[in-house]
């Protein structure tokens, strides 16, 4: 609908010595065809517009900014009793003019007073419809250290500004950093005017992990032991995010300590790699066999070792 469809012209009797001023039909800003409607129809009305010509849908279009503005103004009024009986009486009087006043006349009154309104309006559109940019986007994914550390396809699903649900492929690339985005190039809101769209922008969240801890470069893993291999020394294997790997255990070595096995942590992004940490974690048997029991009472027996002197 034309947006000066919703205005006119209201003349007074004596033309040249009364005022003009520009009525606005508020029952056609609405979309409604008479004034004998209730008031639960006036909302009707006035949702489907708001809708319609909400800003959120019409970005950048400033004609909408102006109806919504009207859309407005007109259910303020048409919701109130008393102001709605007063617009009615306007509403009727203008009508009834405007069977009995020629609409050739009238137009040509118009065009004398303030030109032709539709042909500058449309001018003044046309200046005002630069190209703008859609905005961004942005949004969040949360992956597992081994998807962020290996690589993956990702399919996420977010909801447009039209309310439809859109369906993306997000291609994670390997040892991606944590907190890092991923930009989709002409994926966000759309332009204004044949200017480009927005982009989309996922940040990627990778989640702790049970086994592995990341920190930067580095990841973090518990190494648990016994205590004859804590006390006597050993080599044991530890497994790494993508491979396992053996690591040699100092003799004496207590739980709390920390031993580095370089090169087998996260990618850094240049080629290499960080560093597997692992937390020393002395694990005694909850339950023992006879023999067992009488090897560790023996023990107790003949060892002169006191951790708590």
């Amino acid at each position: 609908m034309d947006f000066f469809n919703f205005y006119d012209i209201i003349e007074t009797p004596d033309y040249w010595g009364g005022c003009q001023m520009i009525f606005k039909d508020y029952y056609k800003i609405l979309g409604l065809e008479t004034s004998k409607v209730s008031l639960d129809e006036i909302k009707v009305a006035y949702r489907n517009a708001a809708k319609k010509y909400h800003p959120d849908v019409n970005v950048g279009d400033t004609l909408a900014e102006e109806r919504i503005k009207d859309i407005n103004e007109a259910y303020r009024t048409l919701s109130t009793p008393n102001l709605k009986r007063k617009y009615d009486r306007i509403w009727n009087s203008h009508n009834l003019v405007n069977r009995k006043f020629n609409f050739k006349g009238k137009d040509s009154i118009i065009k004398m007073f303030f030109g032709n309104i539709k042909q500058n309006n449309r001018q003044n559109e046309e200046k005002n419809q630069e190209p703008l940019r859609g905005e961004n986007v942005e949004t969040e994914i949360n992956t597992t250290i081994y998807e962020a550390f290996y690589g993956l396809d990702k399919k996420i699903s977010l909801r447009t500004v039209e309310g439809k649900m859109k369906t993306f492929t997000v291609t994670v690339p390997q040892g991606i950093r944590d907190g890092e985005k991923i930009r989709l190039i002409g994926q966000g809101k759309p332009g204004v005017n044949g200017a480009k769209n927005g982009d989309l922008f996922i940040k990627i969240n990778i989640k702790e992990d049970k086994k592995f801890k990341l920190q930067g470069c580095d990841i973090y893993t518990d190494l648990l032991i016994t205590p004859w291999e804590a006390a006597l020394g050993t080599r044991v294997n530890i497994q790494s995010i993508d491979e396992e790997t053996k690591v040699y255990i100092p003799q004496g070595i207590e739980s709390g300590e920390k031993i580095r096995i370089p090169g087998k942590g996260y990618k850094d992004g240049k080629g290499s790699r960080g560093d597997l940490i692992a937390e020393i974690k002395i694990m005694v048997p909850k339950k023992l066999t006879n023999q067992e029991k009488k090897i560790f009472e023996e023990l107790n027996n003949v060892s002169t070792f006191n951790p708590r002197k």
